[in-house]
């Protein structure tokens, strides 16, 4: 059955996008038949960037609910679909809203920074929004006496403080796929592969970053594997990343730091809530759709657009 699946569904579904002028938009951590569909792959930033230049009437966003909350507050005007509504994010869930705004009153004169892997409640309280490609820019625009609270990431927060100087007050939340990641791991996977580098995402704690040879985004892992001229690599980030690794360079060997002992992977849960199934239910009946009060595009649009500028 999945095989007679996987033959007719990505027919199907490039037929409806065409028929309804739809565009798909999947983030790296998708499963690859999604990636493979998808008229743009790509991290936060990027999927931003490109929701914006888009001229279809439907967006279906691959990837979790703060991503078509994002895509939906650049384009209000259109019908945003997300495969599966309960597609979530351990990060943006670890900073709820009410909690968050008690928090801020403590540091009146500080701006708020807050990572895009928030909810839309969120981002209506921060003053610009960052992703990982451009965080370090985006504190960077701001002068050195300035203070500034980080949100929710504690881990990118830490270490945007370690490389920048800053001494940012940081909100204690973070991404389960990253967060779980150990040292043992990746030290274990070094002895046994002494000729790789290892690369990692700065979502992740402050003891893997200092065993990584590179540190970025996930577009910044793709593209340092590409240019680099190691033939292994150890990649700490969620899976996903690696069929766009392998598609790019297929001569060169990626090994995923796995989550625990039981497999060779670290997958995201929600993210893998998306299946070609959901996809094609999704475009076919234009459900689920995201939809957001005026009030709340409105106000957070304003940090989100703050950032694009910055990001130029």
């Amino acid at each position: 059955m999945k095989t007679k699946v996987s033959e007719y569904l990505p027919n199907k579904i490039k037929k409806l996008k065409k028929d309804k002028n739809a565009v798909i938009l999947a983030h790296y951590y998708q499963i690859p038949e999604i990636q493979d569909l998808a008229d743009f792959v790509g991290d936060s930033l990027g999927l931003s960037q490109n929701v914006l230049k888009t001229s279809a009437d439907i967006i279906v966003f691959a990837g979790v609910h703060f991503m078509a909350e994002t895509a939906k507050i650049l384009n209000p005007g259109k019908k945003v679909l997300i495969p599966d509504l309960n597609a979530g994010c351990s990060l943006a869930d670890s900073c709820p809203p009410d909690k968050f705004r008690n928090f801020k009153k403590k540091y009146p004169d500080h701006v708020v920074i807050s990572y895009i892997n928030c909810s839309a409640q969120i981002k209506t309280m921060s003053d610009v929004i960052c992703t990982s490609s451009n965080a370090v820019k985006i504190v960077d625009s701001f002068p050195e006496n300035q203070k500034i609270i980080f949100a929710p990431d504690k881990n990118l927060g830490g270490y945007i403080n370690a490389i920048t100087g800053r001494n940012m007050v940081l909100w204690d939340g973070s991404c389960e796929v990253h967060d779980v990641i150990k040292s043992e791991a990746v030290i274990n996977l070094k002895a046994k592969n002494p000729d790789a580098m290892v690369i990692a995402h700065p979502e992740c704690k402050a003891v893997i970053l200092q065993l990584a040879d590179f540190i970025g985004s996930t577009t910044a892992l793709l593209n340092f594997t590409l240019k680099s001229k190691a033939k292994k690599f150890i990649v700490a980030t969620e899976t996903g990343i690696l069929h766009q690794m392998k598609k790019v360079s297929p001569e060169k060997e990626f090994l995923i730091v796995p989550s625990d002992e039981t497999c060779s992977c670290n997958d995201c849960p929600y993210m893998k809530m998306n299946t070609l199934e959901k996809l094609y239910l999704c475009l076919n009946n234009e459900q689920p759709e995201l939809k957001l009060s005026k009030s709340v595009i409105d106000k957070a649009k304003k940090p989100i657009l703050r950032m694009l500028e910055l990001s130029q």
